[in-house]
C-alpha cells in the first residue's frame, strides 16, 4: 500500500524519526504502511477518547439525570455501569477475541456500537424524563460499557501489528493530548455562557455518538495482518480456578481490599453533582466541573506515575486520604448555597479526581511490581474479577445510601476512601525489593 509523501511527512515529524520505514518489530508489508496505521490510530483514538470526554457518565450524565429529574439511584447507578460493564466483560471474551485472526474488525465493530448507545442517551434526554429517562439512559450507558470491553481487549493487539515498538506511545500520547484539549474547550464554553448548557450537553452527546462512528470506520481501514490465534484464555476461568491464591497470600488479599475501598474516588462524582444540585448551584458549576476533572488528570498523572515507582504503598495512602479529604470539603461547602458551590465544588472536584489519578497509576504499578512474573496474568485476573463485582456492588450501595440524600452517599465514600488509604500502609515496600 503506498502513502502519499505528505503522509509520510506527518509521520516523520510526529515520531521525530527521519527513517519512518526502519522497524524493529513490524513485517516487511506492516512497516511499509506504517505511516498511515500512525495516523489513523491517532486519528481514532482522538475521536473515542474526546467521545469519553463529552459523555463523562462522571458528570455530563449525571448532571443530564439530574436536571431531567431521574431518581438518585440512576444517577448513582451510571459509574459502577460504565466501569464494571467495560471490565467485567473482558475476563469473558478475551479467549474468543484471540481467536480472530484480524482483530481490527471488533474494534470498528465496538466503536460503532458506541456511537448508536451515545445517539441512543441523546433521543432518550431530549424526549423522556424522571424514571423513565433514568432506566433507558443507563441501559444504553451499559451497552456502551459492554462495547469498549471488547474494543479495550482488541486494541493492544491490532496495535501491535500495525505501529512499531518505539511509536506506540507517541500514537496513544497524541491521542490523549488531543482529546484533553477537546475537553477543556468543551469546558470553557459550558462555562463562557455564549450557549445554553442544556444545548451545549445535547450537541456533545450528539458529537460524541458521530465521533464513536466515525473512529470505527477510520479503524476499519487500518492494513492489519493475520495474526496467531493461539492461546486464547478465559480470564474469568483463570481467576476461578487460581482462588487459592487468595486464600494464601495476605497481600493479595489486602491489596484488592484496598483497591475496593478506593473505588470510591470514581463512584463518588456523580454524588458532588447531586450535592451541587441541592445546593442549587451545580447548574452554573457545570462547566466548571468538568474543566477540573480534565485539568486534574493532565497535572497529575506525571508526578504520580513517578511517585508510584518510588513507594506504590504510600501513593495508595496518600490518594485515599485525599479522596477522604476532598469529599469532606463537599460537605463542608454543600448548605452555602450557590456562591459556595460555585466556587467549592469544583475544587473539591479537582482534589477528588487528583486522588482517582492517584489510585489508578498506585494500583497498577503496586499489582505489577507486587506478584511473581509467572502470576502476574492470574492476580490482575483476580483483582479484576473482585473489583468489577465490587464496583457494582458499590454503586447500588451507594444508589441506595443516597435515597436518603446525597450527603448520605458521600459519607459512606469518605469512610471507604479512608479505610483504603489506611489499609494501604500496611502493603509490602515492593518496590523495595
Amino acid at each position: 500500500m503506498q502513502y502519499r509523501p505528505s503522509v509520510d511527512a506527518a509521520f516523520a515529524a510526529l515520531t521525530a524519526e527521519d527513517d519512518g520505514r526502519a522497524c524493529r518489530e513490524l513485517s516487511p508489508d506492516a512497516c511499509r504502511a506504517q505511516p498511515g496505521s500512525f495516523l489513523r490510530h491517532a486519528a481514532a483514538l482522538t475521536l473515542t477518547k474526546s467521545a469519553d470526554g463529552l459523555i463523562d457518565p462522571k458528570l455530563v450524565l449525571s448532571w443530564l439525570l439530574t436536571t431531567l429529574g431521574a431518581p438518585a439511584i440512576f444517577v448513582g447507578l451510571l459509574v459502577p455501569v460504565r466501569e464494571a460493564g467495560a471490565l467485567l466483560p473482558q475476563l469473558f471474551t478475551a479467549g474468543w477475541i484471540r481467536r480472530l485472526p484480524r482483530r481490527k474488525w471488533v474494534w470498528a465493530g465496538a466503536s460503532l456500537v458506541q456511537g448508536a448507545a451515545a445517539l441512543a442517551i441523546l433521543a432518550a434526554g431530549l424526549t423522556l424524563s424522571g424514571a423513565a429517562a433514568g432506566a433507558t439512559i443507563v441501559a444504553a450507558l451499559a451497552v456502551l460499557a459492554v462495547a469498549r470491553s471488547f474494543a479495550s481487549v482488541s486494541y493492544k493487539d491490532v496495535l501491535g501489528k500495525t505501529v512499531d515498538k518505539a511509536r506506540r506511545g507517541t500514537a496513544t500520547g497524541l491521542a490523549s493530548s488531543a482529546a484533553a484539549a477537546s475537553v477543556v474547550i468543551f469546558a470553557l464554553l459550558l462555562m463562557s455562557g455564549l450557549v445554553e448548557r442544556g444545548v451545549l450537553v445535547f450537541a456533545g452527546l450528539g458529537l460524541a455518538g458521530i465521533a464513536w462512528i466515525l473512529a470505527g470506520l477510520v479503524f476499519a481501514t487500518l492494513a492489519e495482518e493475520a495474526g496467531a490465534t493461539e492461546g486464547g484464555r478465559n480470564a474469568a476461568r483463570v481467576a476461578l480456578s487460581h482462588l487459592a491464591y487468595l486464600r494464601d497470600d495476605p497481600q493479595l488479599r489486602r491489596f484488592i481490599l484496598v483497591r475496593g475501598c478506593l473505588v470510591a474516588t470514581a463512584l463518588a462524582p456523580p454524588y458532588l453533582v447531586m450535592l451541587g444540585a441541592g445546593a442549587g448551584g451545580v447548574f452554573e458549576a457545570l462547566g466548571a466541573l468538568v474543566l477540573a476533572s480534565a485539568l486534574a488528570g493532565l497535572v497529575s498523572s506525571y508526578v504520580w506515575g513517578r511517585l508510584a515507582d518510588r513507594s506504590s504503598r504510600l501513593v495508595l495512602a496518600a490518594a485515599g486520604g485525599l479522596g477522604a479529604a476532598a469529599l469532606l470539603l463537599a460537605l463542608g461547602v454543600s448548605a452555602a448555597g450557590p456562591g459556595g458551590t460555585s466556587w467549592a465544588l469544583p475544587v473539591a472536584l479537582f482534589a477528588l479526581m487528583i486522588a482517582y489519578q492517584g489510585v489508578r497509576l498506585g494500583r497498577a504499578t503496586h499489582l505489577v511490581d507486587m506478584a511473581p512474573g509467572d502470576r502476574r496474568a492470574v492476580y490482575t485476573a483476580l483483582a479484576n474479577t473482585v473489583i468489577g463485582l465490587l464496583l457494582l456492588a458499590g454503586g447500588l450501595v451507594g444508589a441506595l445510601a443516597a435515597l436518603a440524600g446525597p450527603a448520605a452517599a458521600v459519607w459512606l465514600f469518605v469512610a471507604l476512601s479512608a479505610a483504603g488509604g489506611a489499609l494501604a500502609l500496611g502493603l509490602d515496600e515492593v518496590q523495595a525489593d
